[in-house]
């Protein structure tokens, strides 16, 4: 297993993680640091266990009938799978954003508002302050200012993720999971998107699964490759990319793979 990168505190740490959706093992012995205020890129190919790793991240998986999870995943140095674990307080810390946009059938403010106001924010002036702040961090402010009472459902794809971006942002995690962002969306938004990104990490630590792999060579800080459940690989992007130590990698990158 492949680390060069010393910088920045680590974030999150899995150590010898498997995952059985019953009698069958997804998730093989996984080993990883996320550290903090980085991009971490997953790639691999379909079904290779990338979206079912990012959701053992917060506890996503535990809405699956019959899956099991061992090993450890520490946020912060505390493991997350403990039984003593607030799984609401986890995913307010460790939030995430879908393949495909999933605003709620509401106005763009009572989007970015619900969060805050289930966590007990009710005065006015406070939401105002977190939906406007939320959407000028989500790049979108300008394009919804005059609009924040109208139907969510009526923005663009592209402006529709980048809402369920600042909705998430409004409940101000500390990591942000990012399942193929921007599949969904023309190149236009896939780059608002990436831009995004990018500016998003000065504040927040993001994992993000990408099957383009020219979007992870953007945009990552390291990047792990997953094959048949395995983590055959990770390190700093631009060597995984040129320098990758495992023929697996390289095999991928270079198109060889299949």
């Amino acid at each position: 297993m492949k680390n060069k990168q010393e910088e920045g505190n680590i974030k999150v740490l899995v150590k010898d993680m498997n995952l059985f959706y019953k009698d069958f093992q997804a998730l093989k012995k996984i080993n990883l640091e996320v550290r903090a205020n980085q991009i971490t890129a997953l790639i691999g190919p379909s079904g290779c266990g990338k979206s079912t790793f990012l959701r053992t991240l917060n506890r996503m998986n535990d809405l699956i009938e019959g899956v099991r999870v061992e090993g450890t995943v520490l946020l912060d140095g505390q493991n997350i799978y403990s039984p003593d674990v607030d799984v609401v307080a986890l995913r307010k810390r460790v939030g995430m954003v879908f393949q495909r946009p999933n605003p709620f059938p509401m106005s763009v403010y009572d989007n970015v508002a619900y969060g805050p106001r289930i966590h007990g924010i009710r005065n006015r002036r406070r939401l105002d302050e977190i939906v406007e702040t939320s959407l000028r961090r989500a790049a979108l402010w300008d394009e919804v200012q005059d609009r924040l009472f109208k139907s969510a459902l009526g923005l663009s794809g592209g402006q529709q993720q980048r809402l369920c971006i600042a909705r998430l942002l409004a409940v101000e995690p500390e990591v942000v999971l990012m399942d193929e962002p921007s599949s969904a969306l023309d190149p236009i938004s896939t780059l608002k998107i990436e831009e995004l990104i990018q500016v998003l990490k000065k504040d927040y630590t993001i994992v993000i699964v990408t099957h383009n792999m020219q979007q992870a060579a953007r945009v990552s800080d390291i990047t792990a490759y997953f094959l048949n459940g395995e983590l055959v690989e990770w390190g700093v992007t631009e060597d995984i990319f040129t320098r990758p130590q495992d023929q697996r990698t390289e095999d991928y990158i270079t198109g060889r793979f299949g």
